[in-house]
């Protein structure tokens, strides 16, 4: 592997010492005048040139370009980048892997997670590790504060940010418009040692407002919304599928929707904020509609290998990305999203249109696959109309049964899941469902709620009466007083407890919301409720505030007192769950002053490093007391999961490391996975699947970046974090797996042969002036089958479906009106049926049988006659 990071242009490199390096550092960009951090300087021998990055102007690029330099360097990182080979290069061999106790180091003073940056080898100390960073405003770039704060909460959630800045080489897409890539850079910036005041999300603001039009232009927005939104698009980027091994060692992937009870109503009592996504793996199907919303999203997705060609400001390029240097860290891609809300009111500044939130999915997501492997036939080909609907439908539901799992760094931080249960009060049957969820959405309790939930009516409930002591625990008395006599004037104070409970209470079905029994067959009377079956790293909590109804809007100011710590979750808890740690500290809180029609956003962040609470609004960052985030007007929360056990295992971990034991092995583990066990609570079973394929080496795609995806680890962490947490598979020797590249080859000539085919059919289709047979096709299954044969999809399409685009009529397939599909001629149509089978077969103009003789002769006396006469 180190011959392929061997760049043949280092020859061009004058002398270059690194003080010259630090002189030009402190410069600025010769062409246009941008300061630091990130600029580049020429390597080219006798060339002193020094040029800004994609931060600005981007003319070391254009330096490089028109004097036909290679070499450059980034001056804040010192990684090099050569313009002809397209990468970075190293001017010496070093270690391709760091070992565990270099990461283990960034951990040494502040065990629960101090954030690393990128920085120059060697100069950081002790006293640097302590200071706080990630102190950075954001610039208001046009009514952009709900942007701002969300941002800077998300920001300050230790587990996501870590990733983006330790495991870097992780963050690899194909997708417009490389969100992730916008968002990495961002954390960057923000966390840099040398950090500005403030600096301006231009890029990644581009970004989401291709991918969102809601959120084009200048008008006021709900962050809540854009939380969502954002989330939603970096999972579609660093998603990756789960193989069969990882389902297996997670546990939550053993959460299946259990379908066997259920009844229709069901799908009211879990109703969904911002669009479901149906590649959690959590059993969820996709609806028709669903299908149809996909098609209008198709433009979104880009070529694969298409990491630059895209316009500028919107996507960072592979030279960018050197700004941030790799640390010893680690995860991965992958996901799906259900929200969770409480059906009473919704929480949307943005009106009701928010449909174009919901996650942008691919059609290979909306539809499973076949394997990569030769084509096989299919036992529900069929070339004739006699393929009916009912074969169409049960095709695509099995199809969405076998719907691919996908996970990524968003989906393993954010996603909980919930058990729904609905109980019939006459027949006492049960119906269970289980609802991925990103956030929960919940309702503030008025007066008469406080009253119903305290009161003796609701004991089975698990709701906490009166304040939770621990929410004045580290108030102090005079604050204490103060909520005392502000209860005694404004009634009892409403707290997130409260909330939460109001959330999980259980709901009458009757009246009008009656339960439709599956066993009694008929309406019934039903009570609906349900828990929490798995807990999320981190919990985020949004309080319904706006209340839109159809001819006006309004806010509910009411104040919702909320724990800094101590947050406990067991009350809510399913008694199946597998969740240990069930105590949340608060992270971040986003605030909005004003009114329903109006109003500004502000966020206060707990700095991870100083433990001190600060004050993000927009570009200023100010310190505060912890009293001032008690008392704010809170909409979002953000709570991250408390573990002291936690931090002991990483102490331990550091121990071990610093031991330098000499071992005769050592062992490759996930970057992913340390990642998560430096930031989480329950970092789960060791998963080395995300470097390994199902053969056990390593995939041919990702040899090349294999550096980025392991760490090397001594045998004595090795062998104690296998005990402690299992998972695995042991992994002691790297190489590339010649089974994988064996599928691949035969992958490449079946999708030339296929295309190959395709075009030569088509083009004697073309020249046929009067075709006797015109076939049609669904577009719908034709682009995922043009995706796959253009490479842009790993896997190949399910069987041909055109249930869509038909209608039966007369007992006979007709082409329904305004159906989207393709014309393709009867040879092209049996080849692609010979290759996926499916059906039914549509024909828009059929063969003309040859009329007989004698029945042609007596026509033509019977028409003379009629003349005659």
């Amino acid at each position: 592997m180190a011959e392929q990071d061997v760049c043949l242009h280092l020859d061009s490199i004058g002398e270059v010492t690194k003080e010259d390096l630090l002189q030009k550092s402190k410069g600025t960009c010769q062409s246009c005048g941008a300061g630091g951090p990130n600029l580049w300087a020429c390597l080219q021998n006798d060339c002193p040139y020094v040029g800004c990055g994609e931060s600005y102007s981007d003319h070391s690029t254009l330096h490089a370009q028109a004097k036909k330099h290679n070499l450059t360097v980034n001056l804040t990182t010192f990684r090099i980048w050569c313009y002809v080979c397209e990468r970075e290069v190293f001017l010496e061999h070093r270690p391709a892997l760091v070992p565990v106790a270099a990461a283990a180091h960034l951990y040494a003073y502040n065990i629960s997670v101090p954030i690393a940056v990128a920085e120059e080898e060697g100069s950081e100390s002790e006293e640097d590790e302590l200071k706080p960073r990630g102190l950075t405003g954001m610039k208001n770039i046009g009514n952009s504060c709900y942007m701002n704060a969300a941002l800077q909460a998300l920001s300050n959630c230790p587990p996501l940010t870590q990733f983006f800045l330790d495991c870097g080489g992780l963050v690899r897409t194909d997708k417009k418009p490389a969100l992730c890539k916008s968002y990495q850079k961002l954390i960057s910036e923000l966390w840099h040692k040398k950090r500005p005041s403030y600096v301006v999300p231009t890029s990644l603001s581009h970004g989401i407002k291709l991918v969102n039009p809601m959120f084009r232009g200048y008008a006021q927005q709900d962050t809540q919304e854009f939380l969502r939104c954002l989330m939603d698009q970096l999972h579609e980027e660093l998603k990756e599928p789960l193989s069969e091994c990882s389902v297996g060692y997670d546990g939550s992937d053993g959460e299946d929707r259990r379908d066997g009870d259920r009844s229709p109503s069901e799908d009211e009592f879990l109703s969904c904020d911002s669009g479901s996504s149906s590649d959690r793996g959590e059993g969820g199907g996709v609806g028709d509609s669903e299908l149809l919303i996909q098609d209008e999203c198709d433009g979104i997705r880009s070529p694969a290998g298409g990491m630059g060609d895209v316009s500028s400001g919107t996507v960072i390029s592979e030279k960018e990305r050197l700004k941030e240097r790799r640390l010893p860290g680690s995860p991965l891609h992958g996901v799906m999203y259900c929200r969770i809300s409480s059906p009473d009111n919704e929480a949307s500044m943005t009106q009701p249109q928010s449909t174009p939130c919901s996650p942008v999915r691919t059609l290979q997501e909306l539809h499973p696959k076949l394997s990569s492997s030769p084509p096989r036939s299919s036992p529900l080909r069929s070339s004739g109309p006699a393929y009916s609907f009912k074969k169409a439908q049960l095709l695509l539901s099995a199809r969405k049964k076998k719907q691919s799992h996908y996970r990524s760094v968003i989906s393993d931080i954010f996603d909980g899941s919930i058990l729904s249960l609905v109980q019939c009060l006459t027949c006492d049957r049960v119906s269970t469902t289980v609802e991925t969820f990103q956030d929960l959405s919940l309702p503030i309790p008025g007066k008469e709620d406080l009253a119903k939930l305290h009161s003796s009516i609701h004991q089975n409930l698990p709701v906490k009466t009166g304040v939770c002591p621990d929410t004045y625990g580290s108030q102090g008395w005079i604050s204490y007083i103060m909520d005392s006599i502000r209860r005694w004037f404004w009634g009892p104070m409403v707290t997130l407890e409260d909330c939460l409970a109001a959330f999980f209470a259980a709901d009458e079905l009757k009246g009008d919301n009656m339960y439709s029994c599956e066993r009694c067959k008929k309406l019934r009377n039903g009570v609906k409720y349900c828990k929490v079956l798995r807990l999320p790293e981190i919990l985020c909590i949004h309080l319904k505030r706006f209340r839109h109804e159809v001819m006006y809007s309004f806010k509910i100011s009411s104040h919702v007192s909320f724990p800094l710590e101590g947050l406990d979750m067991r009350p809510f808890l399913a008694k199946e769950s597998p969740s240990q740690v069930t105590t949340y500290d608060l992270l971040s809180v986003i605030c909005h002053h004003g009114t329903a029609g109006s109003g500004h956003y502000i966020a206060y962040c707990q700095n991870v490093i100083n433990g001190q609470w600060y004050e993000f609004d927009d570009q200023y960052v100010t310190e505060v007391h912890e009293t001032v985030v008690q008392n704010a007007e809170a909409y979002v929360l953000f709570y991250r999961k408390s573990s002291e056990e936690a931090v002991r295992e990483r102490q331990k971990v550091v121990a071990l490391a610093n031991m330098k034991e000499p071992s005769l092995l050592q062992f490759y583990i996930s970057r992913e996975w340390l990642n998560k066990f430096n930031t989480f609570a329950e970092p789960g079973p060791i998963s080395n699947h995300t470097f390994l394929c199902q053969h056990g080496g390593i995939p041919p795609n990702k040899y090349h970046y294999i550096d980025d995806l392991v760490v090397i680890v001594p045998q004595n962490v090795w062998e104690y974090l296998y005990n402690s947490f299992g998972g695995g598979p042991a992994v002691n020797h790297l190489y590339m797996c010649a089974i994988c590249q064996v599928e691949i080859e035969a992958l490449a000539k079946r999708r030339k042969t296929e295309i190959d085919t395709f075009i030569k059919l088509n083009k004697e289709f073309q020249a046929e002036e009067a075709p006797t047979v015109i076939l049609c096709i669904s577009m719908q299954w034709f682009r995922e089958w043009e995706s796959f044969v253009k490479g842009k999809d790993n896997e190949p399409p399910g069987p041909i479906d055109n249930s869509k685009i038909g209608v039966m009529k007369g007992g006979h397939i007709q082409l329904k009106q305004g159906a989207d599909y393709g014309q393709i001629s009867e040879e092209t149509w049996q080849y692609l049926l010979g290759i996926y089978g499916g059906g039914p077969e549509i024909a828009v103009r059929q063969t003309v049988a040859p009329a007989d003789p004698d029945t042609l002769h007596g026509e033509r006396k019977i028409e003379a006659e009629t003349r005659a006469l």
